[in-house]
């Protein structure tokens, strides 16, 4: 089981990397993957995105869909307080 979740958080944190990171950045925004619990990945925006009104739509219209369409096994992302 732990072996199994080290290896989730891998997949995401390398998709959180490679395809939603840049993108973040490019608008002076930061995202840090913090836990991933039961198919809930649970991330830290903070840059830009601390307080923006658009980071929800940001969380849900691109780090959530774009973690959902590539690892099966994640449900959903919130933000970790």
């Amino acid at each position: 089981m732990e072996e199994q979740n080290k290896s989730l958080i891998e997949k995401v944190q390398q998709v959180i990397d490679n395809d939603i990171k840049p993108y973040i950045e490019a608008d002076g925004g930061r995202i840090k993957l913090k836990k991933v619990e039961d198919g809930i990945v649970y991330v830290e925006l903070s840059g830009a995105c601390a307080g923006c009104p658009g980071a929800t739509m940001t969380l849900r219209g691109g780090v959530e869909r774009i973690l959902k369409m590539r690892i099966s096994e994640i449900e959903a992302v919130r933000l970790a307080y």
